[in-house]
């Protein structure tokens, strides 16, 4: 593990996601219907993540596939809190559903393709742990 000096500045969070759209309007307005994502008129802001999620940056290599078939340089992954709900939405909405949905300890895991042509992954947290912030609410 790399050590750092106690007055070096360090990242503690990742503040958010800029990326460019033909459209930024009719993609506000898309992610507010078939995700129920902001008021589709402006920005969305997220105040906290449910218990035991957490944000991930990750370079990839140049060359994978990961982001297939978007041709993008990213992908950006949402949580939700009904996996097969939100793939169902997406779809009646227009985008492209990709891959087998994953289930894995820590959460199932879906993917789709926004009518701008970036993939996103849509990530449902574990039952328990989904369960957990519905109480805390």
């Amino acid at each position: 593990m790399t050590s750092h000096p106690k007055s070096a500045a360090r990242v503690i969070g990742f503040g958010g996601l800029f990326f460019k759209s033909p459209d930024p309007e009719r993609l506000l307005a898309w992610y507010a219907k078939w995700l129920g994502m902001g008021d589709g008129k402006s920005s969305v802001e997220f105040e906290a993540l449910p218990a035991r999620a957490f944000t991930v940056w990750s370079p990839f290599l140049s060359n994978t596939d990961y982001f297939q078939p978007s041709t993008r340089e990213f992908m950006f992954k949402l949580i939700v809190d009904d996996l097969d709900g939100a793939l169902g939405q997406v779809h009646l909405g227009g985008a492209q559903v990709v891959g087998e949905v994953e289930e894995h300890e820590y959460g199932r895991f879906g993917w789709f393709v926004d009518p701008d042509g970036n993939k996103v992954e849509l990530w449902e947290l574990p039952l328990g742990e989904r369960d957990a912030d519905d109480a805390a609410e």
